[in-house]
């Protein structure tokens, strides 16, 4: 099990590319996280929901992403409160203190995850969530030390140098464990580490000298991991955009949604060179662009109110009236609509809101929540398109009889009269190349087609990311830890 010093420490990173490089020597890895907490999930294919981080790892191991690997999912939906997924389902929402009480009677289902993966793994790497140290956290933990000892798990600390004060958190952490505890700690990992690694070699003895942990590898930046899916929205807060804007880029705008979800429907539009995919944070304007695309949410009404406080609202029918383009993906689509209605407050309280009107849709947020695969083609292009729903809802209205899609003979989404906003429910649609080459082609018609591959992109960068980490990590030590558990 690899467990943080802190949160962003590294750990779905290192957890995928080690999954990667133990495939490659030929054993049946998987990933398991206990309990995730992120807006960007992912669909199984028995219809259920993990954390996109999961299904990132699944696919390094060469497997598709089951509901098991990551057995207890949370959303968050407010400040202090999230949707609560167990094994795939959703199964309500609870505020903080509510999940406290909460989480000893998951842990039976956690174990059950994990006992189903060991059965058909050689090798089963477990991801933290956090870190241990918050001893706070403790009664009732399922999600480091909390799972470690009820499973018997071994676990290695993962310590962020990129931040600072690495040799103090490992030691903190060894510290603040108590003895059974950190009988199941059998080395650390230090990550993100820039610059000449010879500066670090007087620390390993020291942290020995006080913990007894020997370190296990010393990981050196890995400057393609934006290439990956993130899992935790606050790396777009620190995002750029890659392409350096000139006349012949193409701008896409996004606002920046307190509860934006499933951001990685921007990834393979940020891997084209010509495309400036701009994050735009609260209290900046959204400005002059080629497309606003409005993401995913967990909370449309409240992110639709937090859209007018900051008056990206005026900002985007400025956009349109100018002749930009707009699109709404999911939750977005939503909000392009007349009304958003949640009468069972299924997501915050019963409540409804009027949309942006920009496309002749209305909302009911229903109960019943759509997790499935999709297939079909884009009526604006006649290109073939693919991803998953994941979302509760149904949409109807004029607009609606002008499909965006098709799928499989359903249509799904609406497009304006005017053909300049459209909006869906499919999230991972720019994964396909053909159809993310003409929907920019749309945007810009002199466009010419750089030939990015983005499936192949993940491909080879998760292959790069398994040969920086058997670089830098002693693989057999770790198999031998793994080997060693209780």
């Amino acid at each position: 099990m690899f467990q943080g010093t802190g949160s962003d420490a590294g750990k779905s990173l290192i957890v995928a590319g080690l999954c990667r490089a133990y495939t490659r020597l030929g054993m049946k890895v998987r990933p398991f996280k206990p309990q995730n907490m992120s807006n960007n999930a992912a669909v199984t294919a028995d219809g259920g929901e993990i954390g996109r981080a999961q299904a990132l790892q699944a696919r390094a191991c060469g497997v598709a992403p089951s509901v098991h690997m990551n057995p207890v999912l949370l959303k968050p939906e407010s400040e202090i409160g999230a949707q609560v997924v167990v094994q795939g389902k959703m199964r309500g929402s609870a505020d903080a203190r509510a999940y406290t009480e909460l989480k000893p009677t998951l842990l039976p289902f956690v174990l059950d995850s994990f006992t189903k993966l060991r059965a058909e793994a050689d090798l089963v790497l477990v991801e933290g969530a956090g870190s241990p140290a918050e001893v706070n956290l403790r009664p009732g933990d399922i999600a480091n030390m909390g799972f470690a000892t009820a499973a018997g798990v071994n676990a290695v600390l993962i310590g962020d140098i990129d931040r600072g004060g690495v040799i103090a958190a490992i030691l903190g952490t060894h510290a603040l464990l108590p003895p059974e505890e950190r009988a199941l700690l059998k080395g650390y990992i230090v990550n993100k580490f820039r610059g000449d690694v010879g500066l670090f070699d007087p620390a390993p003895a020291i942290i020995k000298q006080h913990t007894g942990l020997e370190c296990l590898g010393i990981v050196k930046w890995f400057a393609e991991a934006h290439r990956l899916p993130a899992e935790d929205a606050l790396a777009l807060d620190g995002l750029g955009p890659i392409a350096v804007a000139t006349d012949r880029t193409i701008r896409i705008v996004v606002p920046r949604l307190p509860r934006i979800a499933n951001f990685d429907d921007l990834d393979p539009l940020r891997a084209e060179p010509d495309v400036s995919v701009e994050i735009v944070k609260p209290g900046m304007p959204l400005p002059v662009c080629d497309l606003v695309l409005l993401p995913g949410s967990k909370s449309t009404i409240a992110d639709l109110t937090a859209l007018r406080v900051e008056g990206w609202d005026i900002d985007i029918k400025a956009h349109v009236r100018r002749g930009g383009r707009v699109l709404g993906l999911c939750a977005g689509y939503q909000m392009l609509g007349k009304r958003v209605s949640d009468p069972r407050g299924i997501e915050g309280g019963p409540g409804e809101a009027a949309g942006l009107g920009l496309l002749d849709v209305a909302t009911v947020l229903t109960g019943d929540k759509a997790l499935r695969a999709v297939t079909g083609t884009d009526r604006g292009t006649g290109q073939a398109v693919g991803g998953y729903e994941m979302h509760v809802g149904v949409t109807s209205g004029a607009d609606a009889k002008r499909p965006m899609l098709d799928l499989a003979g359903r249509p799904d989404g609406a497009v304006s009269r005017d053909g300049k906003t459209m909006g869906c429910y499919v999230h991972g649609i720019f994964a396909r190349d053909g159809f993310r080459t003409a929907f920019l082609k749309s945007l810009r018609a002199d466009r010419k087609n750089h030939g990015v591959n983005y499936e192949a992109t993940v491909e080879v960068t998760l292959d790069a990311l398994a040969d920086h980490l058997s670089s830098a990590i002693d693989l057999d030590r770790l198999l031998a830890i793994a080997r060693s558990t209780q």
